[in-house]
């Protein structure tokens, strides 16, 4: 790695980043493949240091998400609800 790229890297690595992202998974179906999915992009967010919001989930995905206990784990907010 050259020194230009070195500082370029390290001028990038100190702007400051968003430290929530918001997730629509509006297309998401709901079966146990998307609950995977949502579970893996969690995991990878905190380990990252990032907090992860799922938003505008069908009724059939919450309630999925309910009976498998993970809605709170998730984080999948109501449709509407205030950033």
């Amino acid at each position: 790695m050259t020194l230009r790229s070195q500082t370029r890297l390290l001028s990038y690595m100190a702007k400051p980043r968003p430290n929530t992202i918001v997730y629509d998974v509006g297309a998401f179906p709901p079966d146990v493949g998307a609950i995977d999915n949502l579970a893996r992009l969690q995991l990878t967010a905190k380990r990252l240091g990032l907090e992860l919001r799922f938003r505008h989930a069908s009724n059939e995905l919450k309630d999925l998400l309910d009976f498998a206990g993970l809605r709170d784990v998730l984080r999948v907010e109501a449709r509407g609800q205030a950033e």
